[in-house]
């Protein structure tokens, strides 16, 4: 009979892996980043799909995403036909869809957070401060609990 296989010792730091993930902020962490990846998808094809063509016919019937400078080579019309010939360019359009991309993300995700702040549970109000007779009745239940600590069992004091 063989005796049995021993599996090697698990390292130290491993456990203390598997506690940092179990945490909650990195758990919500992890679903924060899975979640703004889908919104920025959204928001991306909102930019480029809405409202790049709306804002292109009001400024002329310009694309954004072929405003370009050619750097290197032979000028074409669109950026992808540049971009097949082997130009360098500097690809302006490209950065005005990225900066408004941003700004839409950042507004939408300021009024998510201004919404969520308003869905949390308010604490609850901390009772009101106690007046000054109550602090003074206080006082004095003390100093009367004080003075029957000191007395013997035998001795009344009055």
């Amino acid at each position: 009979m063989r005796p049995p296989i021993a599996l090697p010792r698990t390292p130290g730091w491993v456990g203390e892996f598997r506690a940092f993930i179990m945490r909650g902020n990195v758990v919500d962490l992890a679903v924060g980043l899975v979640i703004g990846a889908a919104f920025t998808g959204i928001v991306s094809s909102l930019v480029k799909d809405l409202f790049n063509p709306v804002l292109g016919l009001l400024i002329g019937g310009i694309d954004f995403s072929d405003i370009f400078f050619t750097l290197k080579g032979q000028h074409e019309p669109t950026l992808a036909a540049a971009h097949t010939a082997g130009a360098v360019t500097l690809n302006v359009g490209l950065f005005i869809n990225a900066v408004l991309q941003f700004l839409i993300v950042s507004f939408a995700i300021f009024w998510v957070v201004k919404l969520m702040t308003r869905l949390q549970h308010q604490a609850p109000p901390s009772p009101p401060a106690p007046s000054a007779s109550e602090t003074l009745l206080t006082e004095i239940r003390d100093l009367l609990r004080a003075g029957a600590a000191k007395e013997t069992p035998g001795e009344v004091k009055l």
